[in-house]
């Protein structure tokens, strides 16, 4: 067999074109008039699809997000420690989420975290982007960053 096409041939006829050959007949439209089918090593393609899947598992690029915790009373040199390593989480590709969290009267200075975060967005603009801006949740407050492409 060269690869060649048969044209219309019967079922059984090509049952036993398959057959003489040491091969297996396998139905590659089935839904087609009439249907299409191949003459083919049936393991082995299934055994070359596998491995063509693998291969493309390897190369997919898993995204991963790292968190990073703040306070509202955080101080400047401290905000400066996180934004350095939330860059280089961004320059390795992964997403940044940057939470505040609020403990009894701190509730009452929203404003203030979202100054904090504002701020920290700004000092990673080089790398990062905003995905998603500050929201409230509960007693705490988050904000989604992720890599410029």
């Amino acid at each position: 067999m060269d690869g060649g096409q048969l044209g219309v041939v019967a079922c059984r006829e090509a049952l036993r074109l398959a057959e003489e050959k040491k091969l297996d007949l396998v139905k590659i439209s089935p839904t087609a008039k009439p249907p299409v089918c191949k003459i083919m090593d049936y393991s082995k393609f299934k055994f070359d699809q596998a491995k063509k899947e693998k291969e493309a598992r390897k190369k997919q690029k898993i995204v991963d997000i790292k968190e990073l915790r703040l306070s509202p009373s955080i101080d400047t040199h401290d905000i400066q420690v996180k934004v350095k390593k939330a860059m280089e989480f961004l320059e390795s590709g992964d997403k940044v989420k940057i939470t505040i969290r609020f403990r009894g009267r701190e509730m009452g200075h929203t404003d203030v975290a979202y100054g904090i975060m504002h701020d920290f967005a700004q000092r990673v603009d080089t790398v990062g982007i905003v995905d998603k801006p500050p929201k409230m949740e509960a007693r705490s407050m988050a904000m989604f960053l992720t890599p410029k492409l």
